[in-house]
């Protein structure tokens, strides 16, 4: 889950798992897997390493 912030300023979680593309138009655009679309404050850069970051921390193998 990554945290994004909608135009209008409200901060919600997305799950990064369904993102299909990501467009800026100029403002970004997110549309999900489902058809879904987002528009939110951040740059496309900064929800892409937001992304990333999530799955990494999913999909990282820890020994406890």
């Amino acid at each position: 889950m990554i945290r994004l912030t909608r135009l209008n300023g409200r901060v919600f979680v997305l799950n990064a798992e369904h993102i299909k593309t990501i467009e800026e138009t100029p403002d970004t655009t997110i549309t999900l897997v489902n058809g879904e679309q987002f528009m939110v404050k951040e740059d496309l850069i900064v929800v892409v390493r937001r992304a990333i970051e999530y799955t990494r921390s999913v999909r990282t193998f820890r020994v406890e």
